[in-house]
């Protein structure tokens, strides 16, 4: 994918350059502008063949990663064709290198992606999905070769496991990670985390690439509530 951002600060536009026939995916909703030279269809989210397969994967899609029901794809129909797209969140966008690694991302940190890049369902033990928001009975990983970028709420944060070291994060900062990482959900203390207000958290070890995003949304949504009119 041929990109650049308008700028290295938060909420940048990702400004992508299509040759003829080229493809990239990206987050419905997310077009800001193109020059003319690109055209725009909506598909169901989905990896798979078949009307009603289609429908039932794009559902559980939408349902277990909080990525929209329809994507859209973008073709180059000219040489010089431009995009630009625009994260949802308030917050950093990153790429990530698919085919050396293989990457698992959590609930909604999906942007955009290399035509050779996919992302499928993977299920989870029991007890991630009962407490984990990181997709509950499934999580999201990729597959191909290609660039895919996500975003995320805040500053997102690149760390490196070296194969010692054990990262417990909350839950809802983690943003993606690679799958030569191992990791366990756990509350962050007593029996439903009301301690230390952490709530649930991920215990990642191994080696491996871990993001993680400076902000989550469900805190940001509390600190509002008390200034939201209520009918």
């Amino acid at each position: 994918m041929k990109y650049e951002l308008s700028s290295d600060g938060s909420c940048p536009l990702v400004l992508i350059s299509l040759g003829m026939g080229e493809q990239v995916s990206i987050e419905r909703g997310s077009m800001v502008f193109h020059n003319g030279k690109v055209n725009l269809e909506g598909r169901m989210n989905q990896n798979g063949s078949g009307m009603l397969g289609g429908i039932i994967k794009a559902a559980a899609r939408s349902v277990v990663s909080g990525e929209s029901f329809f994507v859209t794809t973008a073709t180059g129909t000219a040489n010089d064709g431009l995009l630009a797209i625009s994260s949802g969140s308030i917050g950093n966008i990153k790429a990530l290198e698919v085919g050396k690694s293989t990457w698992r991302l959590n609930d909604g940190a999906f942007l955009a992606c290399d035509g050779g890049v996919t992302y499928s369902m993977k299920s989870q033990s029991a007890g991630r999905a009962i407490f984990g928001g990181t997709g509950g009975l499934f999580v999201m990983e990729t597959a191909g070769t290609g660039t895919l970028l996500v975003n995320g709420f805040g500053e997102i944060v690149e760390l490196d496991l070296d194969g010692n070291d054990t990262l417990v994060v909350d839950n809802l900062h983690v943003v993606a990670w690679e799958n030569t990482l191992s990791y366990n959900i756990k509350m962050a203390s007593g029996i439903f985390g009301f301690k230390t207000g952490e709530g649930v958290v991920n215990e990642f070890s191994g080696r491996g690439k871990l993001l993680v995003q400076s902000k989550n949304i469900k805190e940001f949504a509390l600190t509002l509530a008390p200034y939201l009119v209520k009918k």
